[in-house]
């Protein structure tokens, strides 16, 4: 019993970290995006020049979508909800599909369309912790 107990825990403390991450990331993300016009506003009235996002500040989107995608990858390989996972991956991929049209400047989605899966995938970390925790308890226990 001890044995399948600490199993559990273990199970646990790794999910539980990565749903942490991808809250974090994906928080980091959406002040990322949302801090940027203010940024360059602000720029572009000390400077009537070189108003564009350096190339540094364009990577960082690319780096919070490797981030993410880590933190769903772990997230939804050792979670038994099948919804839940595919969710996860469609929000990504949508996100994904933001950000690549944001850093191309297609004008395919609305502005503030990024935020959406952004949000989405915080708020599927959030239930996935619940869901962990919920589904910890009652896992060993006969």
């Amino acid at each position: 019993m001890l044995i399948l107990q600490h199993c559990c825990d273990i199970k646990m403390n790794i999910g539980l970290h990565h749903d942490k991450l991808g809250i974090f990331s994906s928080a980091l993300c959406m002040v990322h995006c949302i801090g940027t016009p203010f940024i360059f506003f602000a720029k572009a009235c000390q400077t009537t020049c070189c108003s564009d996002a350096p190339v540094w500040w364009l990577v960082i989107d690319y780096i919070f979508l490797v981030i993410s995608f880590i933190a769903i990858y772990h997230t939804t390989k050792k979670k038994i909800n099948n919804w839940l996972n595919k969710l996860f991956w469609i929000t990504w991929t949508t996100l994904l599909f933001a950000v690549i049209e944001h850093s191309f400047s297609l004008s395919l989605l609305p502005s503030y369309f990024i935020y959406i899966p952004a949000f989405l995938i915080i708020l599927l970390h959030i239930y996935s912790l619940k869901y962990s925790k919920s589904s910890a308890n009652s896992c060993c226990i006969n």
